[in-house]
């Protein structure tokens, strides 16, 4: 797996938290003006998503990781393989979607020929034979697809079980979630949601030895995943090759306590 790729997995399983302190307090409107540090304007809602953050860590600390360590305990490893390139060939099939709204037909036709190719020679994607042909994988979203026509991110969000993310990315899960992997590949919701435990326990196994870094090197978790992320999805977005500076301009709006 690319350390692209690992850090985007890392990102989306390790972040959530929970609602505490904000049920009842009265909320206004308030203008954050585009001075002060880059990291206040970017999550405004920080003492939310530090209690979501810590409500994803406990539920991936007693029921996700222990999951998933049975997971490869049971499972031998070219089967966890072969499921995690099937998960990856569905996603790729969305990229393509995505690639051709994003006005970037080159890339969405090379990314066509990824997901034909491994579904006829490579047994729907259990072998990843694109790859080894030099295909690169281009995983994109409809949070990507939003950003490239120009929409803002708007304020860091960690969702419940589902991680680190912004109001865009959150609200462009709406649609991500109808073309999903377990979506496209099944009917019925029983198997639906058969599959999306599945997807969850291959990622986090392969998350097991990177977490554990984490832990290690990170002196704030939360601070180092909301960087990591905010950093990776900027990059996304411009294909790699971020301006240098913030555009111009750019407030966020975030509820603040009267």
């Amino acid at each position: 797996m690319s350390v692209a790729r690992l850090s985007r997995t890392t990102l989306l399983v390790l972040g959530i938290t929970a609602l505490s302190g904000c049920a009842n307090a009265p909320w206004r409107m308030q203008r954050l003006e585009d001075t002060g540090p880059t990291a206040t304007r970017a999550d405004p809602w920080e003492r939310f998503n530090r209690a979501m953050f810590a409500f994803n860590e406990v539920v991936d600390q007693t029921v996700v990781k222990p999951a998933a360590l049975g997971y490869r305990a049971m499972v031998p490893e070219w089967l966890r393989a072969g499921i995690g390139n099937m998960f990856g060939n569905l996603g790729d099939a969305w990229s393509v979607v995505n690639l051709t709204l994003q006005g970037k037909p080159q890339a969405a036709l090379e990314t066509g020929m990824r997901v034909t190719t491994n579904t006829l020679f490579g047994f729907a994607g259990f072998i990843d034979i694109a790859d080894e042909m030099g295909l690169e994988r281009r995983s994109e979203d409809f949070g990507q697809t939003l950003g490239r026509w120009g929409m803002s991110s708007g304020p860091y969000l960690v969702l419940p079980l589902l991680g680190p993310s912004t109001v865009r990315d959150a609200a462009a899960m709406v649609v991500d979630s109808k073309a999903s992997p377990p979506q496209l590949a099944f009917g019925e919701v029983r198997d639906q949601n058969g599959a999306r435990v599945l997807q969850l326990l291959d990622t986090r196994v392969r998350l097991l030895n990177a977490s554990r870094v984490l832990d290690d090197i990170a002196l704030d978790k939360y601070v180092f995943l909301r960087d990591a992320y905010l950093a990776r999805r900027r990059s996304q977005i411009y294909d790699g090759s971020p301006p240098e500076d913030e555009e111009p301009g750019v407030v966020l709006y975030a509820p603040m306590p009267t």
